[in-house]
């Protein structure tokens, strides 16, 4: 419009027949055509309306800052005395783009923190020839920046485990902080205040003396430094390579690895591997003169049978656990069986398959005594023999001739019911005298009272016969 009304008094129309035609107030035209003749404006000047929401730009800025939602911005705003609408504070942080992108730079002493990460690296070949998910360990000191790197296949916790010892020893000391994302094979539970870490890892980070920091969820770049290792490996080894085996990569990348440790980092300006020999080594951990041995844990329910299945085997646990979770701790040598973070049993570590690993005391005490275990067989022998020296020489003779001995003996154990210990001894004396080494035989002398005949009588050889 404001063209238009320049244009019809440029041809000479009257102001009055320019409001005619273009419906304008006549004070709108006139002061259009002043301000053409005075100051030779020919477009309409844009309309600047002042936001009394921009009296308030530094406060939102700082409360936006602050991880705040909207609605508490504007709750804190009004208890300041801001009297503009809620509509009105969100258009202005749109219009102004007011975002939460500010951060924190992460100053380290030396030795005093390594950031540690995963990074998928694609289809790597294993050590079996076989294509696998790969991925890149990087544990970096804070800093030096001194990388460490180690391809691997999986993110279990004994992998996690793993690269940290190698790590360790390829630093050949330990930082004072590790700090890592809330991955599981390190945190249970990302909680700000009390993160509940992966027993085997706590159990790594005491024996190094190492304290474990998780950054905050959601907060990446708490672990800034780590992140660009990866995003350094991928782009600089990974990117452009193929790879022939799993010996080839791992050579080049210990190669790669020489040469970046060398390189002058964007950041300090230094070489990482100067910076870590002349300030940062030093400062670090000393390496315990013990490895850590603690491979993994795992959880297990306790079979009926007073078991725990681990790689194949069987280890017995005390009967009352039976039904129930427990945790175990497997080192190269050891199973430690815990409940409720108390130790109840200790069995060293088979490597064979199918073994039986158990201790009698595990089983509830009627439940010891039974055929094949040998409190059970070792009670037989004894009660038996107690009887006197026939029995003791019918044990003998069954222990030798009968697989499951065990039977018979039982047997003959429960005649005590009925005669005495001196009876039974002497019944045992004509059987094992004939040659003849069973419960049936022994219960039909007694049963015939024959015991009491001279052995050179002749019902002891229809005895044989009939039996």
């Amino acid at each position: 419009m404001y063209t238009t009304i320049l244009t019809l008094y440029r041809q000479g129309i009257s102001q009055r027949q320019i409001s005619k035609i273009t419906s304008s107030h006549r004070n709108t035209i006139k002061t259009i055509i002043d301000r053409f003749e005075k100051d030779k404006i020919e477009f309409p000047l844009p309309y600047k309306r002042s936001s009394k929401v921009a009296n308030w730009h530094e406060e939102i800025i700082t409360l936006t800052a602050s991880n705040l939602s909207l609605v508490r911005i504007y709750e804190k705003l009004k208890l300041q005395g801001f009297d503009q609408s809620y509509n009105a504070l969100t258009h202005y942080i749109r219009l102004h783009k007011i975002k939460q992108d500010t951060c924190i730079r992460f100053i380290t002493n030396p030795g005093e923190e390594a950031q540690v990460d995963f990074g998928y690296v694609g289809l790597q070949y294993n050590s079996f020839g076989q294509k696998k998910k790969a991925y890149i360990f990087n544990m970096r000191l804070s800093y030096s920046r001194y990388d460490y790197y180690e391809i691997v296949f999986d993110q279990k916790v004994e992998t996690w485990i793993r690269c940290h010892t190698n790590a360790f020893t390829f630093f050949g000391r330990a930082p004072k902080v590790i700090k890592l994302d809330n991955l599981k094979a390190g945190v249970l539970n990302a909680n700000i205040y009390e993160p509940l870490f992966q027993k085997e890892y706590k159990e790594l980070s005491d024996h190094y003396g190492c304290l474990l920091s998780p950054c905050r969820p959601c907060k990446p770049q708490e672990k800034g430094k780590v992140e660009s290792g990866i995003k350094y490996v991928k782009n600089n080894f990974f990117a452009g390579r193929k790879f022939r085996a799993n010996a080839d990569m791992n050579q080049e990348l210990a190669y790669w690895l020489l040469k970046a440790n060398d390189r002058i980092h964007g950041t300090t300006k230094a070489r990482p591997r100067e910076l870590y020999e002349k300030h940062e080594k030093m400062a670090m951990l000393v390496l315990p003169t013990s490895n850590y041995n603690k491979l993994q844990w795992l959880r297990r329910k306790v079979a009926k049978d007073c078991h725990v299945t681990i790689d194949n085997n069987y280890y017995s646990v005390p009967f009352k656990y039976v039904g129930e979770e427990v945790d175990i701790s497997l080192s190269s040598t050891l199973v430690q069986i815990y409940s409720i973070n108390n130790l109840v049993a200790t069995h060293p570590r088979s490597k064979a398959k199918g073994d039986f690993i158990t201790s009698t005391s595990h089983y509830n005490q009627y439940k010891q005594y039974c055929p094949g275990l040998a409190e059970y067989d070792k009670k037989c022998e004894n009660d038996l023999r107690s009887l006197g020296c026939y029995c003791a020489e019918m044990l003998k003779e069954l222990q030798e001739h009968q697989k499951d001995w065990q039977r018979a003996v039982r047997g003959i154990l429960s005649l005590r019911k009925i005669y005495n210990a001196e009876d039974i001894n002497l019944a045992c004396q004509r059987a094992v005298y004939f040659g003849i080494y069973t419960y049936s035989i022994v219960k039909k002398i007694l049963a015939s009272n024959s015991y009491h005949l001279p052995l050179n009588e002749i019902d002891g050889g229809s005895y044989a016969s009939n039996h």
